[in-house]
């Protein structure tokens, strides 16, 4: 929202106010005239203008409105202009292979914008009757979560799991499959990203030639709190254009929620608002909901949302969890034991679930072959105390096949990415559904019971297997 737009703006001029208290981000504007609306953008400042966004009224004089840029030099007394409405960004075309911030200012050092529509971040969700009621599949090359834990396209999926499991690798390596493969926009928000996360980001998805297809918003973790609470929403704004007007598919990308609801929990604390449950904010769950309803399923179009959800100490009990999780149709949940035994993607199959998975979806054959992995691994997961104290000889023959089977399993659920090339030296690779669930069923027959287990580690399709341990078997003889 530039400058010269509010001075064009007729409102600017004849709904003038006064700042009478500045607390940290909270500002308190007296007006004489009439009360601007909730959400309404009003700026301090003419060169360098300071942006608050209006929260409550107070009186029939008087708003509270929270600051999306730094109220340093703030002072009481100062005047105010109410711009005539809420905040406003950019959509179109244009827009792609850009970087921009919570106000739709680009911010890549790239070249000037051209004039282009302008919409307020404050959208309604899609009516009931435009939505879709088709269900369809979406495929996103990785083994682990195509057979396990199939995504839903138009549906939303959160990456659940603390810090450090490898949520943003995930993120990045699912954009990556995708635009290779669809036609549609990715939209990458970035809510209270670091902001060199954002900066290799943006330069991954150049060097892979995947940028003209897909656009970057962030609001970084230096920011304050309504910046970091709005990002969210300018993103969607963007990416509803695509689905609505241009009729194409958005894969919305999400990293991380808990942020957007960390930002709500202080821009509240700052309000004055009676904190919940471990302090979070009481508005947490229509907040949540006012975001997530925003993605979906029409008649015209998807948005797909796949969200990093960090959990707090790992608790999946923790009231940021136990919402986000009401909004999902898949939880994918990383593990940090997984992670440490180098199974990566670290995705734990037993807590993980989706809604996706059921035969009149995915199909019969499918469907079975997921339960039975499932079956496999939790058999395995119930055997492994039995063999840290007694050991696999004490295990009977059959136990002993479920047991190797688990464990070739898991290694063939791993796969190398190519955002991790340049790190693990390991060719990435994108595996189709078919190929994943003739791996899987071929390992559940006893196809390769002789075959050593790292022979499936870190491999595409299971044919890999094959020469890998034939690889294996050829640096032994030469010792």
């Amino acid at each position: 929202m530039s400058s010269d737009s509010i001075k064009n703006n007729p409102a600017s001029q004849t709904n003038n106010g006064i700042v009478i208290a500045v607390r940290g981000s909270v500002v308190d504007v007296r007006f004489e005239d009439k009360l601007p609306p909730i959400f309404s953008i009003l700026t301090i400042g003419e060169t360098t203008p300071i942006f608050i966004e209006v929260q409550l009224h107070l009186d029939a004089k008087r708003v509270r409105g929270i600051a999306l840029t730094s109220t340093e030099g703030l002072s009481r007394g100062k005047p105010v202009k109410d711009t005539g409405g809420p905040l406003k960004v950019p959509v179109g075309k244009e827009i792609l292979s850009r970087m921009f911030d919570v106000f739709g200012n680009t911010i890549d050092n790239g070249a000037v914008l051209p004039p282009m529509e302008q919409r307020s971040i404050h959208q309604t969700p899609p009516p009931l009757e435009k939505r879709s009621v088709k269900t369809e599949i979406f495929e996103t090359g990785i083994k682990v979560i195509d057979v396990l834990l199939p995504l839903e396209r138009g549906g939303k999926a959160g990456l659940l799991g603390g810090a450090g499991v490898g949520k943003t690798v995930l993120l990045t390596e699912i954009i990556h499959n995708m635009i290779g493969h669809e036609k549609g926009v990715s939209i990458f928000c970035g809510i209270g990203e670091r902001c060199r996360e954002g900066e290799e980001l943006y330069h991954d998805m150049k060097e892979a030639g995947v940028l003209p297809g897909m656009a970057m918003i962030f609001g970084q973790m230096n920011e304050l709190p309504g910046s970091r609470f709005r990002v969210g929403h300018t993103a969607l704004t963007m990416a509803e254009y695509f689905r609505d007007e241009e009729h194409r598919d958005v894969l919305l990308l999400i990293d991380n929620i808990f942020r957007f609801i960390q930002a709500g929990m202080e821009i509240s604390g700052l309000m004055g608002q009676m904190p919940s449950r471990l302090g979070y904010q009481p508005s947490l769950g229509t907040e949540l909901s006012q975001l997530e309803e925003r993605i979906a399923n029409t008649n015209t179009g998807a948005i797909t949302s796949i969200q990093a959800v960090y959990v707090p100490a790992d608790d999946l009990t923790d009231p940021a969890a136990v919402h986000a999780f009401a909004h999902l149709s898949a939880s994918i949940v990383l593990s940090r034991k997984r992670a440490g035994e180098g199974l990566f993607p670290a995705i734990d199959p037993l807590q993980s679930n989706s809604s996706m998975a059921t035969p009149g979806i995915v199909g019969e054959r499918h469907y079975h072959l997921a339960r039975e992995i499932r079956q496999t691994l939790a058999q395995y997961e119930d055997l492994k105390d039995i063999i840290a104290m007694l050991g696999m000889e004490q295990l009977s023959a059959e136990n002993r096949r479920t047991v190797v089977r688990a464990r070739q399993l898991e290694r063939f659920l791993t796969q190398p990415f190519f955002t991790t090339e340049k790190f693990s030296d390991a060719k990435g690779k994108s595996v189709s559904l078919k190929d994943a669930l003739d791996g899987c069923e071929r390992i559940l027959r006893d196809e390769f019971k002789d075959y050593p287990e790292s022979a499936f580690y870190m491999i595409g399709a299971i044919d890999e297997a094959k020469q890998k341990a034939a690889s294996m078997q050829k640096d032994t003889a030469a010792k």
